[in-house]
């Protein structure tokens, strides 16, 4: 933990600085409000208390209040403590009204009344900042308490406030959609839209038209003026999912849009200004394929004002009993059942690697509840689903659910393969079939429709 002490009397500095390690804690000086940002721009995450002095001499500016502003815009959770000189005490009262926790006449500091001050600042900051962070995450779909959740939560505040372009980055699965939406959400842009580019399923030959528009006439079957994503994410944010899968050849059309602020519709001859921020995601190494002339450093450099990486849920196995409590109350509250996973069975989920990450756990709860008839789930309930049973249970196993692909798709391949045994159980009789799944005959007639299956292969013959 450390003080930053921030005055232009460098004696001051090193007297406070001096009484302060006493205390234990590690200290940095700094002497002017413009090394004060820059220093908490670099290292906000390891400062524990800001001793910032209000007045500063006559080559900057700027003041203790502007720096006070500047943190509480953009580093909320870094406590602020203003040292008052003679005659600033009415300045300092001000000061409290904008943010600052405390504030501490020069002519009275003594160890006892810095200890007392920076004690109180820097407790009540460490519970109340991991306390607002997972409740800002949790607010926006991300569970979890551990040091990488708050790290990433923290990160999301900070730029979410700014209007810097965010790259985030991470393994396929870990939630970069969610993130995207919360840096959105914390930023002023939040009552604007949120417009998301699905990359991959924007074929290469209308890319330009979805992105920037075109009029009436630009091309073949062109019968009407369209807006484009740009102008509908006006005045909000532009969110690039799978940036990674852009053609090369299209990463060039993007250049001038981000870096102008300036769009042309296909077929028209006049520019529009969009005031749009863009979030992009990708799991790919994007500085990699920029060295293998895979991805152009143009574009790569104006995404990357700034970068989040989300972390793999390996890497934070202490979240998932949030997780699950999470997503199974979800599940629970959706379909009026009463599922329950045992302690054993949340330790059992921390021991394994999930290599799809969050959407593969999401989707082995989903399942799990769904196919596994009582209510409180046992290891051995998880086991068949995560493909991990051998010898003769193998024979009863539904097949183990895959870290690719969503939720519907590994419903329906388990919903299948369950209709098909409970009609082998059941003679080929639709009826009694119906009966053992719980639902109406007719219900079950679609879904044997729906998935192909013919229930005379399962009538046994005599």
């Amino acid at each position: 933990m450390q003080i930053l002490i921030s005055d232009d009397n460098f004696e001051f500095c090193s007297t406070v600085a001096e009484i302060v390690q006493g205390f234990g804690y590690d200290t940095h000086m700094v002497h002017t409000p413009e090394d004060t940002i820059q220093y908490i721009d670099k290292f906000s995450r390891k400062i524990g208390a800001l001793l910032l002095d209000i007045e500063f001499g006559p080559d900057t500016n700027m003041n203790g209040i502007d720096v006070l502003e500047y943190c509480r815009r953009n580093h909320p959770f870094v406590p602020v403590i203003m040292i008052t000189g003679k005659g600033t005490i009415e300045t300092a009262v001000k000061a409290t009204k904008l943010g600052a926790v405390n504030f501490i006449e020069k002519s009275l500091v003594s160890a006892e009344k810095l200890k007392e001050v920076l004690s109180s600042a820097v407790s009540a900051a460490e519970h109340r900042d991991k306390a607002e962070i997972i409740q800002f995450l949790r607010a926006n779909g991300i569970i979890g308490s551990s040091e990488k959740i708050l790290d990433l939560g923290y990160s999301i505040i900070r730029f979410g406030r700014t209007d810097l372009n965010v790259l985030i980055t991470g393994e396929t699965g870990t939630g970069k959609k969610l993130v995207a939406q919360a840096l959105h959400n914390a930023s002023r842009r939040s009552k604007r839209g949120f417009i998301v580019v699905d990359i991959p399923n924007i074929p290469k030959e209308l890319f330009q038209s979805e992105l920037f528009g075109h009029v009436k006439g630009a091309f073949t079957g062109a019968a009407l003026n369209k807006e484009g994503l740009f102008q509908r994410a006006n005045g909000g944010t532009l969110f690039l999912d799978e940036i990674g899968e852009l053609n090369l050849e299209l990463q060039a059309s993007l250049l001038n849009p981000i870096e102008e602020k300036i769009i042309r519709k296909i077929g028209s001859s006049e520019n529009e200004e969009v005031d749009v921020r863009i979030i992009s995601a990708t799991d790919k190494d994007l500085a990699t394929m920029v060295s293998q002339g895979l991805f152009r450093s143009q574009l790569y450099h104006r995404l990357r004002e700034c970068e989040i990486f989300v972390p793999p849920l390996r890497e934070r196995k202490e979240d998932i009993p949030d997780l699950v409590q999470y997503y199974v109350t979800k599940y629970n509250l959706e379909t009026g059942k009463s599922k329950f996973f045992s302690p054993s069975v949340i330790e059992f989920m921390q021991e394994q690697t999930w290599p799809g990450n969050i959407r593969e756990l999401i989707n082995t709860i989903r399942i799990v509840c769904e196919y596994t008839e009582k209510d409180t789930i046992e290891i051995v309930d998880l086991r068949r689903f995560l493909g991990k049973d051998t010898g003769a249970e193998q024979e009863t196993m539904l097949p183990p659910i895959t870290s690719g692909g969503d939720i519907k798709s590994d419903v329906e391949r388990v919903e299948k393969l369950k209709i098909e045994r409970t009609l082998e159980a059941c003679n080929g009789n639709v009826s009694k079939a119906a009966a053992s799944l719980g639902v109406s005959r007719e219900t079950l007639h679609n879904k044997i429709r729906k998935y192909g299956i013919n229930p005379n292969l399962y009538r046994k013959r005599s």
